[in-house]
């Protein structure tokens, strides 16, 4: 789980060229990372894909193409809560993307006129504009500031409903577990709390304990949660409804969500 946590913040930390082309490059290690799913390819090895040999810049460029559609694709499908755009904004730039006239736009929307997705259009530009600046005035706060207790806990993909309960400092995090994890953090905890900002911070930590690509049984994730805690229902329970995990229908499989 500690990969995915510096995985997300890879990501938040992307650039918007990093962002749009769906990879960071790890000068120190020599390595070029996928944005989407943490695939690796390390420069001077040669790659075999789809029958062919590729270069560690060019094979991860086939990977994203190959594994995930396009960095478009994986953008556009994220959750309203970070993109900040509405499905129809969503249907106007999957078309743009396409190269779709406004009259093409029309008949695909079924419905409406030229001049309404003119106007869509143009509020997507103006949109674009009010995110460069404030892109400029955030990157302007962060010059010459060095990470504190005060930066917030980054929020894990599956959250659902985001809201003042994940306004979590590093301070807020590390007393909280101090309070619960008597023993240790890597024991058990003394109560559950009923709390949602505590309850989330410790769901943090607890799903920790699972890989990030294996899915699990019920009774593997059972055997996990009852070293943890005693009501372990409850906690797999909770897991499952702050989107932490994933399950499939019939409950025979368990997934740390990605």
């Amino acid at each position: 789980m500690e990969v995915l946590l510096l995985f997300k913040e890879t990501f938040w930390n992307s650039t918007v060229s990093e962002l749009a082309q769906g990879y960071v490059m790890d000068e120190e290690r020599d390595v070029y990372h996928c944005l989407i799913c943490q695939a690796s390819f390390e420069n001077g090895v040669i790659y075999q894909m789809s029958e062919k040999l590729y270069e560690a810049k060019k094979a991860i460029l086939v990977h994203i193409k190959e594994s995930h559609g396009s960095m478009f694709d994986y953008l556009i499908s994220m959750d309203k809560k970070y993109t900040g755009i509405s499905e129809h904004q969503k249907d106007i730039l999957q078309y743009l993307k396409q190269g779709l006239s406004d009259k093409e736009m029309v008949k695909e929307l079924g419905g409406g006129s030229t001049s309404t997705i003119r106007n869509h259009r143009f509020k997507l530009r103006e949109k674009e504009k009010q995110a460069k600046v404030f892109l400029a005035m955030m990157m302007s706060l962060a010059e010459g500031k060095e990470k504190n207790s005060e930066e917030f806990v980054s929020i894990h993909k599956g959250a659902t409903m985001v809201d003042d309960r994940y306004a979590i400092t590093e301070e807020e995090r590390e007393k909280i577990l101090k309070t619960y994890y008597k023993k240790g953090l890597e024991g058990p905890i003394s109560s559950f709390p009923s709390k949602e900002k505590r309850k989330i911070i410790i769901l943090q930590h607890i799903v920790k304990q699972f890989e990030v690509q294996k899915e699990y049984t019920e009774s593997q994730i059972n055997e996990v949660l009852k070293s943890i805690y005693s009501d372990f229902v409850t906690i797999r329970r909770y897991l499952i409804e702050y989107g932490f995990m994933e399950r499939s229908q019939d409950c025979s499989r368990y997934w740390v969500k990605k």
